[in-house]
């Protein structure tokens, strides 16, 4: 199998790679030595970076305006997408972030989608209905309205509904693995690896999923995983579960390891965390319009220090006077 269709890679590890195809050009020695060493943490950074390199090798035919393209920023390649029709550089840099993804990470329908948002932004929607939608950080979707229900096609990322009254249509969000169906009521809907998570925030939601002709209902105060192959166990809702519309990230006895993972999806670059202290874990909230604050707020909880190798290569590690 090629390294272009082998297991897709984070955002935040495609980020970092990236970043470092565009340094290397100009970089000096240090720099190449940083490389190599983040080359070699993880097998994901190798693969990340030769999965970058055979794109570069299937569209030698346009090589210099696809390569530069795929290396631009992602403000950039939004608005080459929105340019479809400008000419072949957009194609091949369109079909080249659709085979090189695939369905994992950054689908062509999130540069198609009618709203989205960037890596850390957020964004308020209020649709024609009334309905107010909170999205996440990179987050899109499209809004598929008519005369029989008010549908929203959640492609990427998460978002919070407070639907609008007064309307008779059902509203339904729908993703790969099934259909939402509002009962008055406000809830997350978030796309993670192994599916779509929904947390019921008020009233309930009855979800369909794609694998199976019934509905089950979920009420206010629990979350459940929506999988392709069915529904995962029904759970308590966690706290601070909404706390990103406040610019807020609320864990409680959390692992640090999925606290710096979610801490990664709003800023660029590779965010890591040393398998050391990966299970250490903690409790509190977490500023995420400031990322760095965000970390360094975990200096006086934990025996941990942060290693900023570039501005877009930073790991979590164990504290010097700690380590073994």
């Amino acid at each position: 199998m090629s390294p272009l269709s082998s297991k897709p890679v984070s955002a935040q590890v495609l980020d970092a790679a990236i970043a470092w195809q565009l340094s290397l050009d100009c970089a000096n020695p240090i720099e190449r030595e940083e490389f190599a060493k983040w080359h070699a943490a993880h097998e994901e950074h190798a693969r990340a970076w030769r999965q970058l390199g055979m794109l570069d090798q299937r569209f030698s035919v346009a090589s210099g305006p696809a390569r530069t393209a795929l290396l631009q920023s992602r403000e950039g390649i939004r608005r080459r997408v929105r340019k479809l029709g400008s000419g072949l550089a957009s194609v091949v840099a369109v079909i080249g972030l659709a085979l090189f993804a695939g369905e994992h990470y950054l689908p062509i329908n999130y540069w198609l989608a009618d709203q989205r948002t960037a890596t850390g932004e957020q964004r308020t929607l209020r649709l024609a209905d009334g309905t107010l939608i909170n999205l996440n950080t990179h987050s899109a979707l499209d809004v598929r309205f008519d005369e029989k229900q008010r549908r929203i096609v959640l492609q990427e990322g998460e978002i919070l509904v407070e639907t609008g009254h007064g309307d008779p249509r059902p509203f339904i969000v729908e993703t790969r693995e099934g259909s939402m169906r509002a009962l008055g009521t406000r809830f997350l809907v978030k796309r993670e690896e192994d599916g779509t998570r929904l947390s019921v925030l008020q009233s309930a939601v009855a979800v369909h999923p794609e694998s199976n002709p019934h509905e089950q209902i979920l009420r206010e105060g629990q979350q459940m995983l929506i999988r392709s192959d069915g529904l995962g166990p029904m759970l308590a809702l966690n706290p601070g579960a909404d706390a990103w519309t406040r610019g807020m990230l609320v864990v409680d006895n959390a692992r640090l390891a999925d606290l710096v993972q979610e801490i990664g999806r709003y800023r660029r670059g590779y965010l890591g965390v040393s398998p050391q202290v990966a299970d250490l874990r903690i409790t509190g909230s977490f500023p995420l319009r400031d990322t760095d604050l965000a970390l360094n707020a975990l200096l006086p909880t934990l025996p941990v220090q942060i290693e900023h190798h570039t501005p877009w290569w930073v790991t979590v590690v164990a504290k010097a006077d700690s380590k073994p």
